[in-house]
């Protein structure tokens, strides 16, 4: 199995989770059901996850693909221009979605313009995706499609489509203004380290009340901390992507990154556990947590030490630095 394999294995899920997403939130609204708004917010951040290694093995796919025969470079560019920025609007509905799942935990309900928002960005999430994923068949797939001849000649297997999104959010510019740039990569360094300082900060505090500690303040207080450790995530996040678009040959086969990601993976679903089940959050005061919230605040732990230790180790472990 490789990179490629991997690629076509998780490309699917972005596009159909998020159709059937939208769906279950369409079906929630005209059911006036919290539940499943609850679970359909829930899903859309499980796809934002999914959506980082779908983008990230597609790196991986194109650097095995480039230059075999049959195989057209720019319909490849142009492929994953359009996932990147299916994948901003994937993330944005991700992050969006869980403020929702926060404020009914917090709240018992969104805000009024959370759901509308979650429904118009994956709406639009979907569209994109059904289009990266278009652009991705005619990659490997160009009888399917039309030959159109052009004054050029050209078919549609050897004619990419133009480029369609902001000029600022295609790859190759992206990668020229962090490279060509003499301080762009440091202060995006000094923002990433900031960003992972607000994000272990909070899961810290969070799992070691869990685990005993400072059992004088209730979870539902600290509870009030987790917007700033998903702050810190979508910095990392943000920070991360374009480290890896500036330089995706670094990252791609470096066997340390690989399992940073799967990490990052576990733990974000370690988050859920934290915002759906009730269990943490009926911990009151000076109350001793049950063991399935301890196994679940250890591993919390355990996984966010394993994401910083394999992040310090890409240099050193891959080789590819």
């Amino acid at each position: 199995m490789n990179l490629a394999h991997l690629h076509l294995l998780l490309n699917h899920f972005p596009i159909i989770g998020t159709a059937i997403a939208v769906g279950l939130l369409l079906i929630a609204l005209a059911a006036k059901s919290d539940d499943l708004k609850r679970a359909s917010l829930a899903v859309f951040f499980g796809l934002a996850l999914l959506a980082l290694p779908a983008y990230m093995s597609g790196n991986g796919a194109q650097m095995m693909l480039t230059g075999r025969e049959g195989v057209s470079d720019a319909l490849m560019n142009a492929h994953q221009e359009a996932a990147l920025l299916a994948l901003i609007f994937m993330e944005i509905t991700g992050v969006v979605a869980w403020f929702g799942l926060w404020q009914y935990r917090r709240n018992s309900r969104p805000a009024a313009w959370n759901i509308p928002a979650v429904l118009v960005l994956s709406i639009l999430s979907f569209g994109l995706m059904a289009r990266a994923g278009n652009t991705g068949g005619e990659v490997r797939h160009p009888e399917a499609f039309a030959a159109v001849q052009g004054e050029t000649g050209e078919t549609a297997s050897e004619a990419a489509p133009p480029y369609s999104g902001p000029e600022f959010l295609k790859g190759a510019n992206i990668a020229t203004f962090a490279l060509n740039s003499d301080w762009v990569w440091p202060a995006s360094e000094a923002i990433h380290f900031i960003g992972l300082g607000l994000l272990f900060g909070a899961v810290l505090v969070i799992n070691l009340r869990m685990l005993g500690m400072m059992k004088s303040i209730s979870f539902s207080t600290l509870h009030g901390l987790l917007p700033l450790g998903i702050v810190g995530f979508v910095v990392n996040s943000l920070t991360g992507m374009l480290f890896f678009i500036a330089t995706p040959d670094q990252y791609v086969m470096n066997i340390a990154f690989f399992w940073k990601i799967a990490l990052i993976l576990l733990a974000g679903v370690n988050v859920l556990y934290h915002t759906l089940l009730d269990e943490p959050w009926n911990l009151g005061a000076g109350q001793d947590a049950p063991l399935t919230t301890k196994v679940f605040a250890g591993s919390s732990l355990v996984l966010w030490f394993g994401v910083i230790y394999f992040g310090r180790m890409l240099p050193f472990i891959g080789n590819s630095f």
